[in-house]
C-alpha cells in the first residue's frame, strides 16, 4: 500500500520546483514596476525552495518500498 503522504510530498515537490522557476526567472528577468511591495525580498525564491526540500523528504521518508 502506498502512503497517501508519499503523494503529498510529490505535490509539494512540483509545486515547489514551479514556483522556484518563477522566482529565479523573475530574479534574472525583474520588471520594470514591481507591483509587489517587497519585491526585493524574492519570497518565490524562498518559498518555492521551502516546498521543493519539504516535498522530497516527503518523498523520499514516505516512498513505497518493495518487499
Amino acid at each position: 500500500m502506498i502512503s497517501i503522504w508519499f503523494f503529498i510530498g510529490l505535490s509539494l515537490a512540483v509545486n515547489g520546483a514551479l514556483i522556484l522557476a518563477a522566482g529565479i526567472y523573475q530574479l534574472v528577468n525583474p520588471p520594470e514596476a514591481p507591483t509587489v511591495v517587497l519585491f526585493n525580498l524574492h519570497a518565490g525564491v524562498w518559498w518555492g525552495a521551502t516546498l521543493l526540500v519539504l516535498g522530497l523528504i516527503y518523498c523520499v521518508k514516505f516512498a513505497p518500498r518493495r518487499s
